[in-house]
């Protein structure tokens, strides 16, 4: 445990609240690079962290430790959904993410350290340079959060 009385999470309100400034001062485009390479930072670390790197687990597998790892008995930033491989890309289905939640309907927010971290987990774990993109979105009508990564 990190502190003793308030533990390990804070609040997604004082989070956004303290991204939502940064992109005030600095923009939304910078703020938006740094927080994907913070994520993606953050996913090497856990991809690490797990005893993933290099291995040569199923996607299923995969999903079922990241789910763990950053859902609900992880650090809650999200929930993955489901992983798989369709044409030469991957694609994460993920829900609830940190980058979404008290967004407005209709709102333009990408999933930018949510969507780094999964990247830069994936990187990893199939140790490949890959590049990544948010596809879909809960908050423009999508079910999901979606995130699609292609060999670099």
């Amino acid at each position: 445990m990190l502190r003793p009385t308030l533990g390990d999470f804070s609040s997604i309100v004082c989070f956004k609240a303290a991204i939502e400034g940064m992109e005030e001062t600095l923009g939304e485009k910078t703020i938006a690079i740094a927080l994907t390479a913070a994520g993606r930072n953050r996913g090497k670390k856990l991809a690490q962290e797990l005893g993933l790197v290099g291995t040569t687990i199923s996607l299923d597998n995969i999903a079922y430790k990241l789910r763990l790892a950053l859902g609900q008995d992880g650090t809650r930033l999200c929930v993955i959904e489901r992983i798989f491989s369709e044409d030469n890309t991957i694609k994460v289905y993920t829900s609830e993410t940190l980058c979404s939640a008290n967004e407005p309907q209709g709102s333009t927010r990408q999933c930018t350290y949510t969507l780094g971290a999964v990247w830069g987990a994936l990187e990893q774990i199939v140790g490949k340079r890959l590049q990544g993109k948010h596809t879909e979105s809960v908050l423009r009508g999508g079910t999901y959060d979606v995130f699609e990564f292609t060999e670099f």
